[in-house]
């Protein structure tokens, strides 16, 4: 496990993916992301931090092509994967490059055993049984409850186990980069560490990148290498999680509270927002 104050410094290769300056609206009314610009580099582990509500879930859905099932819409902005446009892609043809999401709420085929929905990641695959075998082995390895669970029907796991099968899920399909929503949420703490250290080896050891959107700020910063904090649908502050978990902002507005309570950023008079939105 990582020490409580060390974080890896951010990889340096090229970026994988770019956001740049992206407005969302549902139901072509609510304006929900106002210019949200942030990058994931290769090898990379990106936090996106944020109270309930500031747009964590909205930004993943849109690099992943799912907002149109809640009726919203990209309408501003640019989506980058390995510099290519993915803004008009199915999420189906995104798995195929290397992207994939794992939804908040450890959503499972309940009536399937834990190996069957393990498969079910592998669908688009077409590098034969053998490599399906191999990389089903890997999931076990990293995953070894899973593997004793595995005929086992997956809507009778425990809530950490069902985060474990939507993770090793996604791993079937061989993705380059995973996005994240909310691991954490609804688990004791000490299976919230074990979700992360497997982020961590999968990340060191697979070369997977993250971008991982949580409300636990703590932890996340002490797996993370970058982040990004997220309020009302604006990024507010983002720097490397060692220097985040220093700032004495982010210590009194998410590691901990002030005797007035939880504050917003933007009511800082000392913060000064970055003017960082590109054109």
């Amino acid at each position: 496990m990582l020490d409580a104050g060390k974080t890896q410094e951010t990889p340096t290769q090229e970026p994988l993916l770019e956001v740049n300056n992206i407005e969302v609206i549902y139901n072509h009314v609510i304006l929900v992301l106002k210019g949200v610009s942030l990058s994931v580099p290769k090898g990379g582990i990106i936090a996106l931090l944020g109270g309930n509500g500031a747009g964590k879930s909205t930004t993943l859905k849109a690099i992943s092509n799912l907002l149109l099932s809640e009726r919203g819409d990209v309408t501003k902005g640019t989506i980058k994967y390995r510099g290519e446009s993915i803004t008009n892609l199915s999420p189906a043809t995104l798995v195929k490059r290397g992207v994939i999401q794992v939804m908040e709420g450890r959503h499972c085929f309940e009536h399937l055993t834990v190996e069957d929905n393990l498969m079910t990641g592998a669908y688009t695959r077409r590098d034969g049984k053998g490599a399906v075998a191999a990389d089903l082995e890997m999931v076990y390895n990293y995953f070894p409850r899973l593997r004793e669970r595995r005929k086992s029907q997956a809507g009778y796991t425990s809530g950490g186990e069902q985060q474990m099968i939507a993770i090793g899920r996604a791993l079937m399909s061989r993705p380059e980069m995973v996005l994240l929503d909310e691991p954490s949420m609804g688990l004791a703490p000490q299976l919230v560490e074990e979700i992360f250290e497997i982020v961590k080896g999968l990340n060191e050891k697979e070369g997977v990148s993250f971008l991982l959107a949580e409300q636990n700020t703590n932890v996340a910063l002490r797996y993370a290498h970058h982040g990004y904090i997220l309020e009302s649908g604006r990024v507010v502050m983002e720097g490397l999680a060692s220097e985040l978990r220093e700032n004495p902002d982010v210590k009194e507005f998410y590691l901990g509270m002030s005797e007035e309570g939880r504050k917003s950023f933007r009511n800082v008079r000392s913060y000064r927002r970055r003017k960082r939105w590109l054109s």
